[in-house]
């Protein structure tokens, strides 16, 4: 039976992080101002202003017709009642914090190795899902904690541009010209070459922007070089830097940039009528914590699946991430396609296809929230999620990764209802609210960093007595 040293010897896994070549800037002139429309993301505003147009009254009229009416409002007793019964859940609900938690001593060593100093660099944490993921609302408070306690890495990885409306990182600006297409969403067909993120950006016109805006110092552009691919004009805060040619054999590409520490604004013009294909920016600092949200709206865990693998396991190689979060269900739970088979064979699939692309990655799964449907006028819980949440758990199990029950964390199968009532879920029975998505990012950030403090403790009694 292998010892307690040995199992900590045996996961301790170092981050690999890419090398890459700085360019060598040109001396090409300030960009000229143009009067030009962009779409933007709603997440950090920097310098410059969004340009999108406000909403009309015609179309405001539009959205009014079209919204549900409100429900009527919850008794104060009964409010009142549902914060206490939220609060203490979210303390006591589970009865283990995280299940299977020696599967996160990897990126438990590498937390303790940016403490005492022995490991330089970033640390790189990355959560895929569905909505609740993209809203960047419980992974937006799980980054300040964890840079709070470890430092600030930057925002790391974020999509191109505003590839869709909802698209929001609260850590970073993006935004595009409206000629760019968007590839990769849930629900659309593709060729499945969509990056890290699993949407990418495309345009074959002269003259298209596309932007990121972050303090960090320094960045990378993560694109797929393709035949005949068009030539990209780099600007650093106006200052043309480089050219940036993507035409070559089909394989993702990268550009590395180091610049001063700072806010940035880096922009790219499409120089021809060529294809041009992006999947995102990255953007660090020198040291801390980065955590990259790479949720989309609508999906199932299997999407994944769909999305070209040597891209994928590229983009993902070139993070090096220590630390990678999957957070599906939702839209599963809803769908009486899956059978708990069948739904665990798909995630273990999903499982192997992520341990393959980054080995020395710990993996955390985070099950599904708990869910009404309305029947008959009368909200009630859908079974389909306890069939996805033991899928999920089993799963996890068998392929050596950490489980977060977040339905029992916020009481169990029914809690929804008390949730809504508290004001901290959605009138949908689905979603959260701000104030509840920060509170259940605040809850895995807390049972987390338990298990962090138990590995130090068993860490440094274990070399104490070691020979």
């Amino acid at each position: 039976m292998m010892t307690p040293s040995k199992l900590i010897a045996t996961l301790i896994a170092a981050a690999v992080i890419g090398a890459a070549v700085s360019p060598t800037p040109s001396k090409s002139p300030t960009k000229k101002t143009k009067v030009k429309k962009y779409v933007s993301s709603a997440g950090k505003a920097g310098p410059a202003a969004d340009s999108s147009k406000p909403a009309t009254a015609a179309s405001s009229k539009a959205v009014a017709r079209r919204a549900a009416p409100k429900p009527p409002p919850v008794p104060t007793k009964l409010r009142e009642s549902a914060h206490d019964f939220v609060f203490d859940r979210v303390a006591n609900g589970a009865d283990i914090p995280v299940e299977n938690a020696p599967a996160l001593i990897p990126f438990f060593e590498q937390l303790y190795r940016r403490q005492d100093g022995s490991a330089m660099g970033p640390l790189r944490i990355l959560q895929y899902g569905d909505s609740h993921t993209a809203a960047d609302e419980w992974t937006g408070e799980l980054r300040n904690r964890f840079q709070e306690r470890f430092g600030d890495g930057g925002s790391g990885f974020s999509l191109a541009g505003r590839p869709y409306a909802g698209y929001r990182r609260a850590d970073v600006r993006s935004g595009s010209t409206r000629g760019w297409h968007t590839d990769g969403l849930a629900g659309h067909s593709g060729d499945g070459i969509y990056g890290l993120g699993g949407i990418s950006m495309s345009v074959r016109m002269p003259h298209e922007d596309i932007y990121v805006e972050a303090e960090a110092n320094d960045f990378e552009l993560f694109y797929y070089q393709q035949p005949g691919g068009g030539t990209l004009q780099l600007y650093d805060n106006g200052v043309a830097v480089d050219r940036i040619p993507t035409d070559g054999e089909p394989a993702p590409g990268y550009y590395h940039l180091e610049s001063a520490p700072g806010f940035h604004r880096l922009e790219l013009e499409t120089l021809d009528r060529a294809p041009v294909r992006l999947f995102g920016w990255v953007a660090e600092k020198v040291s801390g914590v980065t955590y990259e949200t790479l949720g989309i709206n609508g999906a199932e865990a299997p999407i994944v699946l769909g999305w070209n693998q040597e891209t994928l396991k590229s983009n993902i190689e070139r993070r090096s991430p220590s630390l990678i979060v999957l957070a599906y269900g939702t839209n599963e739970a809803g769908h009486k396609i899956w059978t708990l088979e069948s739904y665990r064979e798909k995630f273990s699939e999903l499982l192997s296809r992520i341990r393959e692309a980054a080995p020395t990655a710990a993996i955390l799964v985070v099950g599904p929230p708990d869910r009404d449907i309305r029947i008959k006028r009368a909200w009630t819980p859908l079974d389909g999620v306890d069939m996805i949440v033991e899928a999920q758990r089993e799963a996890a199990k068998a392929n050596r990764c950490a489980f977060w029950d977040l339905r029992a964390k916020m009481g169990g199968k029914g809690a929804m209802q008390q949730w809504v009532n508290a004001g901290l879920a959605a009138n949908d029975h689905v979603h959260f609210s701000g104030g509840g998505y920060r509170m259940l990012g605040d809850a895995i950030f807390r049972d987390v960093i338990s298990q962090y403090e138990a590995f130090l403790k068993a860490r440094e009694s274990i070399l104490a007595v070691a020979p």
